[in-house]
């Protein structure tokens, strides 16, 4: 028999990894439940288009009237405009979802390239980076993201931009003390000593051993997302022309639904937030373990 060859073994050794981590991630009952929690809320969302009309989101063309209470007709009641308070709740997932995990991915991607950056040349580089996350550190993300808001044309991606670029401190230091870690390891000084440069450091040993961390701080950096993105839209910065579960919210507290007795409008976009921002923790904790082995006793 032929020994395998070196791209045979890091295969199986890719593949024994992802077995490994799937039964620890199996082990973990709360993050199952998140998993199919998130599972069936991502999949109503997607099928929103093709499940249900979307002209019935339009106030002109809206048949019920105002805060109807929930009946066989509309099970979730009327909002103000006689519009379905289950369409929507179902049709604002989808602008939750994309809004949370796109600024996750933003702040993420900040965060891990000024933490690698600050660890891996040090020196002046590593005290001007650490000096500007400190400075994001100590002001309340919230607001900054609130003053981003204001001063930026009001929409969709304004908001992705001003969660994204305001809360990046955390996965920079948790990044950069990772990387520090890494780059204290033996192979990573012979590969200096071989004469690696700073590309090959990075994206050939740091990147490969940071990135499963990254990848667990992005799903509990959703959860946030989505909190920062309903919070923005029940202030009045989000984009008046989608619905979203933060300007449901909005529009409960200022068409007098919630001080009228209308829960049926004010409880299912705030279920909705609950419940999703339950999941990616619940998903974010499992990998946490996963990734991080030192934390599978202490469950």
């Amino acid at each position: 028999m032929t020994a395998p060859t070196a791209s045979q073994v890091v295969r199986a050794r890719r593949k024994a990894s992802l077995v490994e981590g799937w039964r620890v991630f199996r082990a973990d009952r709360a993050g199952l439940v998140g998993l199919v929690l998130l599972a069936a809320i991502v999949l109503l969302a997607l099928l929103a288009p093709l499940l249900t009309d979307s002209t019935g989101l339009d106030v002109t063309r809206a048949t019920g009237a105002a805060l109807q209470a929930p009946s066989a007709e509309y099970p979730l009641g009327t909002d103000e405009s006689g519009r379905s308070v289950l369409l929507l709740t179902w049709w604002g997932a989808r602008v939750s979802l994309v809004v949370g995990l796109s600024a996750a991915i933003l702040s993420v991607l900040i965060g891990a390239l000024v933490g690698v950056a600050a660890a891996h040349f040090g020196g002046w580089t590593s005290r001007i980076l650490l000096r500007i996350t400190d400075f994001f550190l100590v002001l309340p993300s919230l607001v900054l993201a609130i003053a981003l808001s204001t001063v930026l044309e009001r929409g969709l991606w304004t908001i992705v931009l001003a969660i994204g670029v305001t809360s990046w401190p955390h996965t920079a230091r948790v990044v950069r003390a990772q990387t520090l870690t890494i780059e204290a390891r033996p192979y990573i000084e012979r590969s200096r000593a071989l004469g690696a440069g700073h590309g090959h450091v990075i994206f050939k040993h740091v990147l490969p051993a940071v990135l499963p961390l990254v990848f667990a701080n992005t799903t509990l950096s959703v959860a946030s997302s989505i909190i920062s993105e309903s919070t923005l839209s029940f202030l009045g910065l989000g984009d008046p022309s989608r619905v979203s579960w933060g300007t449901m919210l909005k529009s409960a507290m200022d068409t007098g639904a919630v001080t009228g007795g209308a829960w049926w409008y004010l409880l299912p976009p705030g279920l909705g937030i609950v419940l999703v921002v339950l999941g990616f923790t619940l998903c974010g904790r499992a990998l946490e373990a996963v990734f991080n082995p030192r934390l599978r006793g202490r469950r």
